[in-house]
């Protein structure tokens, strides 16, 4: 017995063509049961609970029940899935992603597992509201478009895309108690539209910082904004909102 999930999967991976995409259940970790429809040879790691230990027992810690968060690069959703999880039905969840072949993805996950509490946003979360140039990524290098990103100039594999700050965004919405952000190297252009927010609502915030620049940059903003920074691993940032600050 033990040798037949194996051997499935290494029959799937034979038969199926490598862009097909095929519904399966998380099968351990804090996102078991949860139903993803992923690429046959490029979601193993999904498939298995997903990477990024760190992040999921950090999401795990500090988001509770009833409480908004919102995903920012959402990509197919898997963190607004375990999110939406946590929060139950009386919390909410806004994921943004600015693909809109991703974001259908997303909203397909969505509604797969019941969460009607997941509202997609299919915009790019950036510094101020208006349109970027987003670059779609090839998907025989990234087939679930993972590493899509703001560009400064159009090119033929970009689209015009719908861009929000997050301080414009919540003044007609609830404001989160927690937020992700991955960005693919855009993360100082979300936090300088998010300067109120932070200020005011003082989110807890996860952050993947895609080079050192930016994390020197952001590190050095969510100090003067009040907040005590740790290293999850060697890319993620958790920044929590420090109780005395006036």
């Amino acid at each position: 017995m033990p040798v037949v999930g194996p051997l499935v999967r290494w029959t799937s991976e034979k038969l199926v063509p490598r862009d097909s995409r095929v519904w399966v259940q998380v099968e351990r970790g804090m996102a078991k049961g949860l139903w993803l429809r992923l690429h046959s040879r490029t979601g193993g790691s999904l498939l298995r609970g997903g990477g990024e230990p760190e992040v999921q027992a950090a999401i795990q810690r500090h988001l509770r029940a009833g409480m908004i968060f919102y995903d920012i690069g959402a990509n197919i959703g898997f963190y607004s899935l375990l999110a939406a999880r946590i929060v139950g039905p009386q919390g909410a969840v806004v994921a943004f992603e600015a693909d809109p072949e991703v974001a259908e993805r997303l909203r397909e996950h969505a509604e797969r597992n019941h969460f009607s509490t997941i509202s997609v946003e299919q915009k790019a979360v950036w510094s101020e509201t208006g349109t970027v140039s987003f670059a779609r990524t090839d998907p025989r290098v990234s087939p679930d478009r993972g590493l899509g990103h703001v560009v400064a100039s159009g090119a033929p594999s970009t689209a015009q895309v719908q861009a929000v700050s997050l301080d414009d965004f919540v003044q007609s919405t609830s404001p989160p108690g927690f937020l992700k952000c991955d960005v693919e190297g855009a993360e100082v252009e979300v936090f300088r539209g998010a300067g109120r927010l932070l200020r005011v609502n003082r989110p807890t915030i996860l952050c993947e910082m895609h080079s050192e620049q930016n994390r020197r940059t952001l590190l050095q903003e969510f100090a003067a904004l009040g907040y005590d920074c740790e290293s999850l691993d060697e890319t993620h940032i958790l920044a929590l909102p420090k109780k005395s600050h006036c």
